[in-house]
């Protein structure tokens, strides 16, 4: 048995410690437990602006954190938003970013250290995993206050769960831990066996400074080495689990280090929960904004521009050189060029319409509004170099789906009823995206329904984006806005995938294929002409 003078004094460490502490989260400013307790509904518009597919990259960068939610838990504070931006410029400097990326892969190393302990059944076993596992946690929580001490911070977020990781380190609770793992871990190796085996049976006695023969069977036999020759190692077996006759060796060892491992088993026992709650947190909802950072570095690299926006509460926006994320991180891979667009509403200007030739890059230029109003308001800096931006409530879009055989409704009635759905939720702050809406009915039907639908969403005073093939609605009012999408000027059929601000007639695409295949009025008179000449000459 252990004895009083030698033993260890072990203390349960609690959740708290006693501490008075002000951090809670590095995501939310108020942190409240329900934002992250349940499963969250991926939001209706995430299909339409192919923000599921920029979730889906950032999720799976970093899969073991479960990260998904954070991108359903929208901000509705602008504090908020600039507490996240805050963070995510301090993280843009590269000592900062190094930091937290080390300490992740610390922590990431004792999760798995702890998963093997969880693994395994024999006892032993078990809890020298765990104590390895606990041992790589407190020096990774010591040595990231360490760095984080002599890094310049700015955002209030790190800097509060600076102040936090100082008081924890400092605290009771903690010292104990780290006192006691390494107590631990000293006493464990300092403990030296023999192995006598003799036919069948092994003997395990303490080390008591017997001779090392190996080395001196090795020494003795180096001077007959010629060269390469077959190696007759034996290989052996790397997996945690012991056989029956290790497992027989370490019972033995056990009984001869009866005070070691006591201890041990009894620190197995008070640590269950050795990680801080709140650090836990950190670790996980910081990836939030490292697996953006590093979806977005070679896009930078690549000389597409990111910044973070202005935020306003009146319709006045815009963004300059915006593109859409997702088609650029696919473009990019690639090794294809990214076309980025410009746009902006004045007072009293609220609808943008957009027309032009098909695959000409209108609906990539709806998504791309939409990505930048729901990237700006996570915190994130977004994809253009400069931009001010409605602080919304919400997203509303409508994008063509295809027909479901179990739908009993036709195109047109399904297209009336989600259009219905969408202005009843719609407010003054809300954002309406649509693309191509009533193109299963007549021309004249469809566009007296789009003003109809138009003129709902003006009454709301909502900001919106149209894309339609019908050029007449930029002509609304003085509420609408025109912008086209445009060709090559020398090759009508090459689109340049540029949406410019520019009043639309519907007849410039036209004009321009006419042109190139010879059919304007003034090359058909030219060419009748020419044709007559001929044939008088003949």
């Amino acid at each position: 048995m252990a004895s009083e003078k030698n033993a260890i004094i072990f203390y349960a460490v609690e959740e708290k410690g006693g501490l008075t502490l002000a951090f809670e989260s590095i995501l939310f400013k108020t942190f409240k437990t329900s934002q992250t307790n349940g499963k969250l509904e991926m939001p209706d518009f995430f299909h339409d602006l192919n923000i599921d597919q920029i979730v889906n990259s950032l999720v799976g960068f970093k899969g073991e954190y479960n990260l998904r939610d954070f991108f359903y838990i929208i901000p509705t504070d602008v504090e908020e938003i600039k507490y996240r931006q805050e963070i995510m410029k301090d993280l843009e400097n590269k000592n900062v970013f190094s930091v937290i990326d080390e300490f992740a892969m610390k922590m990431r190393k004792s999760r798995l250290y702890k998963s093997y302990s969880d693994k395994l059944t024999l006892n032993y076993q078990k809890e020298r995993w765990f104590v390895d596992a606990v041992d790589v946690y407190v020096k990774a929580v010591k040595e990231l206050l360490e760095r984080l001490e002599n890094v310049d911070l700015k955002s209030q977020g790190l800097i509060q769960f600076r102040e936090y990781l100082e008081s924890y380190v400092n605290s009771n609770k903690f010292m104990e831990l780290f006192s006691q793992t390494q107590e631990v871990l000293s006493k464990l190796s300092r403990i030296k066996y023999t192995l006598l085996i003799k036919e069948n049976k092994v003997k395990v006695q303490k080390y008591n400074g017997e001779k090392d023969y190996a080395s001196e069977v090795l020494k003795t036999f180096e001077r007959f080495k010629q060269g390469a020759v077959k190696d007759y190692t034996v290989e052996f077996d790397e997996s945690m689990d012991m056989n029956g006759v290790e497992e027989k060796v370490l019972d033995l060892v056990a009984k001869l280090y009866e005070e070691e491992f006591s201890d041990l088993e009894r620190f197995y026992g008070v640590n269950a929960s050795y990680i801080d709650k709140t650090i836990s947190r950190f670790d996980r909802e910081i990836q939030f904004y490292v697996t953006y950072l590093e979806y977005i570095e070679p896009l930078k690299k690549g000389g597409l521009d990111f910044c973070y926006p202005e935020f306003t509460t009146s319709k006045e926006i815009y963004a300059k050189d915006a593109f859409d994320l997702a088609l650029a991180f696919k473009l990019h891979r690639e090794s294809l060029r990214v076309v980025s667009n410009d746009f902006y509403l004045n007072d009293p200007e609220r609808i943008i319409v957009v027309t032009g030739p098909n695959q000409g890059g209108k609906t990539t230029f709806a998504r791309m509004f939409g990505q930048v109003h729901y990237l700006a308001k996570m915190g994130y800096p977004i994809p253009a170099s400069k931009a001010r931006l409605f602080l919304f409530d919400n997203i509303f879009t409508h994008f063509e789906k295809e027909e479901k055989i179990g739908n009993l409704r036709g195109k047109l009635e399904d297209d009336l009823i989600r259009i219905r759905n969408i202005l009843d939720k719609v407010s003054k702050d809300s954002i309406v995206i649509m693309n191509e809406i009533f193109s299963s009915t007549t021309l004249e039907d469809a566009k007296f329904l789009a003003k109809k639908v138009m003129e709902e969403i003006m009454k709301k005073d909502s900001i919106a984006l149209l894309v339609t093939f019908m050029y007449e609605l930029s002509e609304l009012n003085e509420k609408t806005v025109s912008m086209v999408s445009t060709v090559s000027e020398t090759n009508p059929e090459m689109r340049t995938y540029k949406i410019l601000r520019r009043p639309s007639d519907g007849l410039s695409y036209a004009v321009s294929l006419a042109k190139k295949y010879g059919l304007t009025y003034e090359q058909l008179k030219k060419r009748v002409k020419d044709e007559s000449f001929s044939d008088a000459r003949r």
